[in-house]
């Protein structure tokens, strides 16, 4: 383990909470396990840790995301999104390939939503130019996946851009139409579409 990464989890172990843990287990219906740290002190930590270790290049943040998503503990993999979203600055449309990853794992909404809207979202907003074409090439192709969690995301990436009034709403219209084709059913894996598409269409209709 990395440094910065042991910094992390050790800091995160410290800010459990045993009966929380518990809870957010029997809430979250997981195979993931949960320290019971607040998201609080999730933010806070991954905040100190980047005081600890400042100016972390792109390979050394990117690796770092992966070391801490890599053991299946809720807490390390949103450290994980946040350490991101600190970054999404340095990020380039080829990180999608490890946020895909990311995407099929989670398979919770408290981290498919935030790695959609608070990572991928700003990331494309930032991209011009032939890595703006490769990325939504790829989300094209996320809208069209079996996975509902990545038609999830395909979907909800451009959450933040459309309620400034701004963003790629043919975009969106087009991907909401994809990942609504590719009938996901009546089950949970419907609602995990169809909530995201309704989302944003309210958004939409509140920017007007």
């Amino acid at each position: 383990m990395s440094d910065a990464g042991e910094f992390i989890d050790t800091a995160l172990q410290r800010e459990g909470d045993w009966y929380r843990a518990q809870q957010a287990q029997g809430e979250a219906g997981s195979a993931l396990r949960f320290y019971g740290s607040s998201v609080g002190a999730v933010r806070g930590t991954v905040r100190d840790a980047g005081r600890r270790y400042p100016r972390l290049t792109h390979d050394q943040i990117t690796a770092l995301g992966s070391e801490l998503w890599a053991i299946p503990v809720f807490e390390r993999r949103l450290a994980a999104v946040v350490l991101l979203q600190s970054n999404v600055r340095l990020l380039k449309n080829s990180d999608l390939t490890r946020i895909e990853g990311f995407v099929r794992d989670a398979r919770l909404r408290a981290l498919v939503d935030p790695l959609a809207v608070d990572v991928i979202g700003p990331m494309i907003e930032a991209l011009q130019g032939r890595g703006l074409v490769r990325a939504e090439g790829v989300l094209d192709r996320w809208a069209g996946e079996a996975d509902v969690w990545l038609r999830r995301a395909a979907v909800l990436y451009p959450l933040r851009a459309l309620r400034a009034g701004t963003g790629d709403r043919e975009g969106f219209i087009r991907r909401a139409a994809s990942v609504l084709a590719t009938d996901p059913g009546t089950g949970e894996d419907g609602t995990v579409v169809r909530e995201a598409v309704s989302l944003v269409l309210r958004e939409l209709a509140a920017a007007g």
